[in-house]
């Protein structure tokens, strides 16, 4: 009864959650629910779409009402990793005495907006690494730890090219999902058009507090997962990987590699988060398919056939997902 209890708070508390980012952001239904699903899985997220979509309007209103702090980083060519992480400067005491004090950067927040990450050199990206995988920061030897939660969310545009450094593997496999954000359709553009030209803008309440948020994650651990399932799960990310017997022949044909275990860790915590939010307390199969491009389309990469033929991830995936069996 009681881990009935706890499912059913984190039902409600979700959907308030949901409500009140809905009174400002319009559509992007799949959007909010992947960002909410790392919030509460401990993930990162990476938001891929063209400018103007309100990618970062998104995160700006999820700390509102989330009463989180928030810091928006701007990835230039320029950036260097102590603009991220802060950096040790000298001062001098009132006493005279000589001394290096550590200035923290805006890495040191609960909700960090990386925006157009990939604008930035690798070694200024490869910054994000420790912190987004290990919850602290080095500077000089010496180790600080980050607030908990502490959540991610780097932007890049798909289109524009010049003056922009492709992420590293290493780096994208640290991203819990990657999400496409589609362009609104023509309903949805006339409540934009009317909520940010007709109508001020709602205001915001605060839904959970920080105590909240972390038990809504230990909560979303509970959900159980049956053998099957957490089989086909595995089944899923070893279809990726084109040395694998059992892989189908668009992943031995098209893909240089596969997905590491990061990709099987993502799709079953999410996969838990969904089975809580259709009031199941067991993930299903359907959880965990239906979750595969947001949790596997960074963590494939495709070699030269895959990418002359003009196929990308996502297409792959979907054809992989039709050819792995389900064992009931």
């Amino acid at each position: 009864m009681e881990t009935e209890k706890q499912f059913t708070l984190f039902q409600e508390n979700y959907q308030k959650l949901l409500r009140e980012i809905q009174k400002v952001i319009v559509g992007q239904g799949d959007v909010i629910n992947q960002i909410l699903i790392c919030l509460f899985t401990h993930g990162h997220i990476l938001l891929e779409g063209v400018p103007g979509l309100g990618k970062t309007k998104i995160i700006k209103t999820l700390s509102k009402v989330l009463n989180l702090n928030f810091s928006r980083i701007q990835f230039t060519p320029d950036l260097m990793p102590a603009d991220i992480l802060g950096t040790n400067i000298f001062i001098n005491g009132a006493q005279g005495e000589k001394s290096f004090q550590f200035i923290k950067g805006p890495i040191f927040s609960n909700i960090v907006l990386a925006d157009e990450i990939n604008r930035a050199t690798p070694k200024t990206q490869s910054a994000l690494l420790e912190a987004m995988q290990e919850g602290f920061v080095t500077i000089s030897g010496q180790k600080y730890k980050l607030d908990e939660p502490f959540l991610v969310l780097a932007t890049q545009n798909p289109i524009e090219m010049e003056g922009t450094f492709p992420l590293p593997e290493a780096q994208l496999d640290r991203f819990f999902f990657k999400v496409k954000i589609s362009y609104p359709g023509t309903d949805e553009l006339l409540q934009i058009v009317e909520r940010t030209t007709e109508l001020e803008e709602q205001e915001l309440n605060i839904v959970i507090d920080h105590e909240e948020i972390m038990t809504m994650r230990t909560i979303a651990k509970k959900v159980l997962i049956p053998e099957g399932v957490k089989r086909y799960a595995i089944n899923l990310v070893l279809a990726t990987h084109p040395e694998n017997d059992d892989s189908p022949d668009i992943s031995k044909k098209c893909i240089r590699y596969g997905s590491s275990p990061r990709g099987i860790q993502s799709l079953i915590m999410a996969a838990k988060v969904k089975a809580l939010l259709d009031k199941r307390y067991n993930v299903s199969f359907e959880d965990i398919s239906s979750l595969a491009l947001p949790a596997l389309r960074h963590r494939i990469i495709l070699n030269f056939e895959g990418q002359v033929k003009g196929l990308d991830s996502d297409k792959i995936i979907s054809e992989i997902i039709r050819d792995v069996k389900i064992d009931k």
